[in-house]
Protein backbone atom coordinates (compact mmCIF):
# COMPACT_ATOMS: atom_id res chain seq x y z
CA UNK A 1 0.00 0.00 0.00
CA UNK A 2 1.16 3.53 -0.80
CA UNK A 3 0.70 6.29 1.82
CA UNK A 4 1.78 9.84 1.02
CA UNK A 5 3.98 8.47 -1.75
CA UNK A 6 5.64 5.89 0.51
CA UNK A 7 5.37 2.13 -0.07
CA UNK A 8 4.55 0.58 3.31
CA UNK A 9 5.85 -2.85 2.33
CA UNK A 10 9.34 -1.50 1.65
CA UNK A 11 9.42 1.35 4.19
CA UNK A 12 8.12 -0.58 7.23
CA UNK A 13 7.90 -4.28 6.32
CA UNK A 14 7.41 -5.53 9.91
CA UNK A 15 4.23 -3.52 10.42
CA UNK A 16 0.74 -4.68 9.46
CA UNK A 17 -2.01 -2.56 7.98
CA UNK A 18 -5.27 -2.64 9.94
CA UNK A 19 -8.43 -0.60 10.42
CA UNK A 20 -9.37 -0.40 6.75
CA UNK A 21 -5.98 1.02 5.91
CA UNK A 22 -6.04 3.72 8.58
CA UNK A 23 -3.82 2.05 11.19
CA UNK A 24 -0.46 0.29 11.25
CA UNK A 25 0.37 -2.12 14.05
CA UNK A 26 3.33 -4.03 15.37
CA UNK A 27 4.21 -6.00 18.48
CA UNK A 28 7.76 -5.67 19.76
CA UNK A 29 9.24 -8.41 21.96
CA UNK A 30 12.29 -7.88 24.15
CA UNK A 31 14.38 -10.02 26.47
CA UNK A 32 12.88 -8.52 29.64
CA UNK A 33 10.84 -5.69 31.10
CA UNK A 34 13.84 -3.36 31.39
CA UNK A 35 14.45 -3.52 27.65
CA UNK A 36 10.76 -2.96 26.91
CA UNK A 37 10.73 0.04 29.23
CA UNK A 38 13.92 1.47 27.69
CA UNK A 39 12.32 1.13 24.25
CA UNK A 40 9.17 2.88 25.42
CA UNK A 41 11.21 5.70 26.97
CA UNK A 42 13.10 6.30 23.72
CA UNK A 43 9.83 6.26 21.79
CA UNK A 44 8.12 8.62 24.24
CA UNK A 45 10.94 11.14 23.98
CA UNK A 46 10.84 11.00 20.17
CA UNK A 47 7.03 11.23 20.12
CA UNK A 48 7.21 14.44 22.15
CA UNK A 49 9.85 15.82 19.79
CA UNK A 50 7.71 15.29 16.67
CA UNK A 51 4.38 15.78 18.50
CA UNK A 52 2.99 12.47 17.30
CA UNK A 53 2.08 9.88 19.93
CA UNK A 54 1.46 6.14 19.61
CA UNK A 55 -1.39 4.13 21.02
CA UNK A 56 0.39 1.34 22.86
CA UNK A 57 0.34 -1.14 25.69
CA UNK A 58 3.02 -3.02 27.59
CA UNK A 59 3.00 -6.42 29.24
CA UNK A 60 6.36 -7.45 30.72
CA UNK A 61 8.63 -7.87 27.66
CA UNK A 62 6.08 -7.01 24.97
CA UNK A 63 5.00 -3.64 23.60
CA UNK A 64 2.01 -3.54 21.24
CA UNK A 65 1.79 -0.40 19.09
CA UNK A 66 -0.88 1.15 16.86
CA UNK A 67 -0.16 4.24 14.81
CA UNK A 68 -2.65 6.47 13.02
CA UNK A 69 -3.03 10.21 12.59
CA UNK A 70 -6.35 10.67 14.34
CA UNK A 71 -6.75 14.30 13.26
CA UNK A 72 -6.48 13.22 9.60
CA UNK A 73 -8.52 10.05 10.05
CA UNK A 74 -5.83 8.22 8.09
CA UNK A 75 -2.20 7.21 7.93
CA UNK A 76 0.25 10.01 7.21
CA UNK A 77 3.99 10.45 6.84
CA UNK A 78 4.17 11.08 10.59
CA UNK A 79 3.00 7.52 11.23
CA UNK A 80 5.64 6.14 8.89
CA UNK A 81 8.29 8.37 10.48
CA UNK A 82 7.31 7.17 13.96
CA UNK A 83 7.22 3.52 12.88
CA UNK A 84 10.71 3.76 11.38
CA UNK A 85 12.02 5.40 14.54
CA UNK A 86 10.43 2.68 16.68
CA UNK A 87 12.05 -0.02 14.53
CA UNK A 88 15.43 1.69 15.02
CA UNK A 89 14.94 2.05 18.78
CA UNK A 90 13.92 -1.61 19.07
CA UNK A 91 17.08 -2.70 17.26
CA UNK A 92 19.24 -0.48 19.46
CA UNK A 93 17.71 -1.77 22.69
CA UNK A 94 17.72 -5.43 21.59
CA UNK A 95 21.37 -5.30 20.54
CA UNK A 96 22.45 -4.42 24.10
CA UNK A 97 21.93 -7.98 25.38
Amino acid sequence: MIVDGLNLETEIPLWTLEGRGKVIERQFTFTNFNQAFEFMTLCAEYAEKIDHHPDWSNSWNKVSVSLSTHSAGALTKLDIQMAKAMDTFASQVSSKN
